[in-house]
């Protein structure tokens, strides 16, 4: 893998005009800096309200920088592109479009012909286990079957870099886990670039490369930590290996001290 990055946060900073109090603001974000490398899965930990979403809205290109660069293949960010992909924390799903209709309305919009989309649709929908709800609506799915549905339409276009905004967090446990087998494995096929977002230690260390440590806001990365378990990843293996245990407890450890700093700062 090259280690040339395609993306990169150079000393990013973020704020927001505060919506009640002229000339005041919310740091968001202060002096973030990493990188991504082709093919990398790079998952982003921390308290809730840290600014986990603000990175991957400025790197979609939905926001700009207050401060800093965000840089894609060493070109700034300006405006989202069709390189860049993302998955949301819920599916946004249009009710009254079938689950073929929701995975191919990208393609559509761009005034694609069907026999250009199409094909690839229907591969799509096989590998997410949806090619027999194809005709279905979304009120008909489960909530693990919407979601597959939400992948399926985020990976046609091909993106070279996807963005995923904590996607399986509403999801019981057991398709959670099914879900994240299955996004690891159409990721190790395609070779996407993934930073994935979540607040579970387990979801960050079976599919991470990488993680990401940030802190309570304005939020920087406090720990990177290199995931050394080998791929594929069995998660029943993986709870059992010693180096587990004592990684997911550091990892714990940090996230407590900066869910307990977060709360001091903003108390109820």
């Amino acid at each position: 893998m090259s280690r040339e990055p395609r993306i990169r946060l150079d000393r990013v900073g973020k704020w927001f005009a505060a919506p009640t109090v002229a000339g005041k603001r919310t740091d968001a974000l202060s002096d973030v800096s990493f990188e991504l490398a082709p093919g990398e899965f790079v998952c982003l930990l921390g308290p809730s309200g840290c600014g986990k979403s603000t990175i991957l809205n400025l790197i979609a290109g939905f926001e700009q920088a207050s401060t800093g660069r965000v840089l894609l293949d060493g070109d700034p960010i300006r405006e989202p592109g069709p390189d860049r992909g993302m998955v949301f924390q819920q599916p946004m799903l249009l009710p009254w479009l079938s689950v073929r209709e929701n995975v191919t309305l990208g393609p559509r919009l761009a005034g694609q012909t069907p026999a250009r989309y199409l094909p690839e649709a229907e591969r799509h929908l096989r590998l997410v286990g949806l090619h027999d709800f194809a005709d279905h609506a979304p009120w008909q799915l489960s909530g693990g079957m919407r979601q597959r549905a939400a992948l399926a339409r985020a990976w046609l276009p091909n993106p070279e870099i996807l963005l995923m905004d904590e996607p399986f967090g509403a999801l019981d446990a057991q398709t959670r886990l099914s879900m994240q087998e299955l996004l690891h494995d159409i990721w190790r096929d395609t070779g996407t670039t993934i930073l994935f977002v979540t607040h579970d230690v387990d979801e960050a260390l079976f599919l991470a490369d990488r993680v990401l440590l940030m802190s309570a806001r304005p939020a920087g990365i406090r720990a990177e930590i290199i995931v050394p378990f080998g791929r594929p990843r069995d998660p029943e293996e993986l709870v059992a290996d010693t180096d587990y245990g004592r990684i997911k407890r550091d990892i714990l450890h940090c996230v407590r001290e900066e869910a307990a700093r977060s709360l001091a700062l903003d108390p109820a």
